[in-house]
């Protein structure tokens, strides 16, 4: 998992000197990205079931399987390019959503 931080904040840090602009506007952009990788992942599924007549089936489940890792991947780099320390309130996050599961509590 050491490993996946040095990634993601390379790449967080990566974006932040190519896009010198306000705080505000950076994540902003990055939530523009999450959202666009979101979308080729449901590309992806159509395109798996062969739904859109015109392409039929344009890509697989791996193909699905990668467009999910990109969405993970950008949201990880969102997180980073908001400061802080990602990985303990990812980490923090991730305890808090598994301590509720295992409560029985109603997801959010």
């Amino acid at each position: 998992m050491e490993q996946t931080w040095t990634i993601v904040n390379s790449l967080a840090a990566r974006l932040d000197a190519h896009y010198d602009r306000s705080d505000e506007l950076r994540w902003t952009v990055q939530a523009l990205k999450l959202q666009e990788e979101a979308g080729e992942v449901a590309e992806a599924v159509i395109g798996a079931l062969g739904a859109n007549p015109r392409k039929g089936f344009s890509h697989d489940w791996d193909d699905v399987r990668k467009e999910t890792c990109d969405v993970a991947l950008s949201a990880l780099v969102m997180l980073a390019r908001m400061g802080g320390d990602p990985r303990r309130f990812f980490d923090e996050h991730l305890r808090a959503v598994a301590a509720r599961d295992t409560t029985g509590s109603t997801p959010a």
